[in-house]
Parts: structure tokens; sequence; C-alpha cells
């Protein structure tokens, strides 16, 4: 897992590799610009999170191809010695936009566009695709186990079940970006500064002769993180017994910060907990629950009048189960000054160079989003997609973790219920091409069509 970027230049697809050299050898190098977007939303989706932008900047600003990526080329037989002289002393020096993480984002909006020599902007391709498809995926899919369960806290308990060690620490953050608490994953509380969060496991209640000397002692431990799991051999037994050890640590001045619930009926066991909880005296004690939630199991408990207080939030949306990946591409909308696109069947593209420009209601609500060139003249609407790397160099400052998440959850709260649900059926945000834009697609259209198409 890597913590930084670097040396990094072998992440990506052969093809991307084997047409760098092909467009090497024919000249192929003027400026190009490429759009990275999401085509369709998964079921039940009706918006995106953006989350993952650091990465991909950190990873082109530091593109490089080391002696050992150079000798391996060279091993495969496949890249002639000019080319792989090229590529030693390749580095990106283009410019891209993009849009901010926390931002919300909606299909076919261009996230990012890159605008580099062909060769560069080709070459970054997978790894944009591969690092914004992720943290985007798990942000959003966060932020709907937000919506479902807010006003109360999500903790992410994912790291044991994330498809490997990188995703782990990437799935902490983008649920931290989409409205997490934090994590139980202590590498990632160090790295990237996020609060961590842990109770305990059933072994340490089955090391103990009794379930409540196990309590006792790790009270005695840990006063400050006293969070009891109550469901080892019977969930309403466990929860008298803290109840129990609750009382005597507020004998000590001490308090049970809370109890655990991770099997059974969870609406009917966090009732029955909370009236044993309320007849200790223990009226501040929270019930947190775990055990495959997510923004679906989340609502049904819920609506089924759980009593609970906070949620871990584990497997299901670290690995985003509903919806394992997005319908992400990183298409060549413009080369060498000239729009192009493709017509493929349910696969057509936007041609030009573009902006997502954001317009709202005079309460401040979202109202709508118009993608048009970037030199449209749209009043009163926002930009959204900014400068970040110009002439190779990053010129975007990020944010600090919590002011990202604060820029989410408040433009999070300007968005309709209608378009946050869960489960209910499509409907989506208004999103339109502008005027110049769509005249402009047209014509191109039917030039591509009549010279490429006809007999």
């Amino acid at each position: 897992m890597m913590d930084s970027i670097k040396n990094a230049a072998l992440l990506t697809d052969l093809y991307e590799l084997t047409m760098a050299a092909a467009y090497f050898e024919h000249g192929i190098d003027e400026a190009a610009t490429f759009s990275l977007f999401i085509r369709n939303y998964p079921p039940h989706r009706n918006y995106f999170v953006s989350a993952g932008l650091p990465d991909v900047l950190d990873y082109i600003s530091t593109l490089q191809f080391t002696p050992d990526d150079l000798a391996y080329l060279e091993s495969t037989k496949m890249f002639k010695p000019k080319f792989l002289s090229y590529l030693e002393s390749l580095r990106f020096t283009g410019d891209v936009v993009a849009i901010p993480e926390g931002r919300l984002f909606f299909a076919n909006e261009p996230i990012l566009e890159v605008t580099a020599p062909m060769i560069e902007a080709q070459i970054i391709e997978t790894f944009c695709i591969n690092t914004i498809n992720l943290q985007t995926l798990i942000a959003t899919k966060a932020s709907r186990c937000v919506q479902a369960a807010w006003p109360r806290d999500l903790v992410d308990f994912s790291f044991r079940r994330t498809q490997g060690i990188d995703a782990g620490m990437k799935v902490a953050r983008a649920s931290y970006i989409g409205g997490f608490i934090g994590t139980s994953n202590v590498r990632a509380g160090n790295h990237y500064g996020l609060p961590i969060f842990g109770t305990m496991a059933h072994s340490f209640i089955n090391s103990f002769d009794e379930e409540i000397a196990a309590f006792r002692a790790f009270v005695e431990t840990a006063p400050e993180n006293s969070i009891l799991l109550v469901d080892t051999y019977d969930t309403i037994s466990g929860a008298r017994k803290a109840a129990e050890v609750g009382k005597e640590m507020a004998a000590r001045g001490e308090e049970l910060k809370g109890v655990r619930l991770d099997s059974g009926d969870m609406a009917q066991l966090s009732r029955a907990v909370r009236k044993i909880l309320e007849e200790a005296g223990l009226h501040s004690t929270q019930i947190f629950a775990s055990g495959g939630f997510d923004e679906y199991k989340i609502k049904k408990v819920l609506d089924d009048g759980a009593d609970i207080d906070a949620f871990g939030v584990g497997t299901k949306m670290g690995v985003s189960a509903d919806a394992a990946y997005l319908d992400i591409v990183y298409k060549l909308v413009q080369y060498a000054g000239h729009p192009v696109l493709k017509l493929s069947s349910e696969k057509e593209t936007l041609a030009f160079a573009k902006q997502v420009y954001r317009f709202q209601t005079g309460s401040g609500q979202m109202k709508k989003d118009v993608i048009g060139l970037r030199d449209d003249d749209l009043p009163e609407s926002e930009p959204l997609l900014q400068k970040v790397m110009e002439k190779g160099k990053i010129i975007f400052s990020s944010p600090a973790l919590p002011q990202i998440q604060t820029t989410f959850l408040e433009e999070f709260s300007r968005l309709a219920a209608s378009y946050k649900s869960i489960e209910g059926g499509p409907k989506y945000y208004p999103v339109s091409l502008s005027p110049k834009l769509n005249a402009l697609q047209a014509e191109l259209v039917a030039t591509v069509t009549k010279k490429e198409l006809a007999p």
C-alpha cells in the first residue's frame, strides 16, 4: 500500500503504452483533451460524491519511468529503444481541471478534464479511472448510509473485508468525506488524521470464565472507551450485566459509554436494551449497532422502531456491495484544436473541452446543472470545474478532510430529498447541454456521420 503515488508509472494498462509507442512513432503528440465521466447511475443511485482528486494529482505530478521500469519494459520485447529512451525523460506538462472533493455531481458530467500532449494524457488514463472510481463509489455509498441513519453517527468498520490494504485506506477516507465520523482503521486514522473508534470482539468475552468478568476487566483497562459487546451469549442477559457494570462505574465517578448489539432483531432488542439501561439509571449510555449494515438495513431497522444511537457500518459499505463499480470512462474529446467524439451505440460522447455550470433556486437549493463549453456565458451559475494543475504543476491546495466533509454535508443539505431516495424509483436531477454546446455537438455528429459512415 502506497502512502504516496510515486515511482508508479507502470500502474497503467498495457494498451496505454502500446498506443503511446504508436503515437510516438507516427508523430501524434499534439495537445489532447480527455474527459473523465460516469455514463450511467447504478441501481437506486441519483447522484455521486466527488472523491480521489489528491491521489490523481499526486500521481500525475510525479509521473516518471524509473530505470527499473524501463528495464522491465525492454524485457517484454514489445517496445523499440527510441520509445523507451523517450519514456525515460517523460514528465506530465499539461493542465487539469476538476470538480473538487466533496461536491455533488451527476451522470455524464466531467469529473475532471486533462489537456496535455497526447502521450502524456493517454498514459495516465488507467490510474485516473481506477482512483476516482473507487473513492467516488465509496463516498457515494457512505453518503447514502448517512442519509438513512441521519442524525445518528456512523463509523467505518469495513477494513477487514475491503478488497486489499490500499482499498481499506481509501475507504476510510472516502467514507469520512461522505459523512462518517471516523474509522476503526488505525493506520488510516494516523495517515489521514481521522478519528478512530473501536469496541471489543467476542473473543475477548470468550477468554474470560464469565461474561461480566470480561466487562469488568475491559472497563478497568479503558474506562474512557467503555463500549461493551453484549450479544456473545444472549443480548438481554448481556445487557443486564453491562448495566450492572455501568452502575459500578457510576459509583466510581466513571461512565459506561455504550453497549454494542451485533446480531438478532435489532429493532426489538434495542428497545429492550434501552429499557434495561434506563431502569439502571444509565441515561447517557448509548446503544451502538453493527452487523451487516448498509443504507438498506439501517433504513429497515429504524423504520421498525429501533432505538439506536450510532452504527458501525462495515463490509457492505466498504465494497459497495449492491453496486460494486461505476460505469466510469476517460474519453478523448479534443485533439490538435479539433473536437472529436464517439458514435458507438449507447456510448456516444460529448466533444469539446467543457465546464459544468450549477444553478440554484432563490432559497439556495440546487436547481439544475448545465454542461457547456469552457467559455459559455451562463449568468447566475457556478462553474464546478476548477483548474487544479497547470503546466504539470499542482496549483490547487486540497482542503483538510473536515472541511471537505463540511462542503459535502452543506451541499447535500441543498439537494432535494427526492434525489436522495434510498430505494425509490429513479428521479434524476436535471442536467442539460448549453445551447452553444448542443448546437456544436449536433453539427459535429452530422459531419462525422457524413465522413465516416457514408457509403
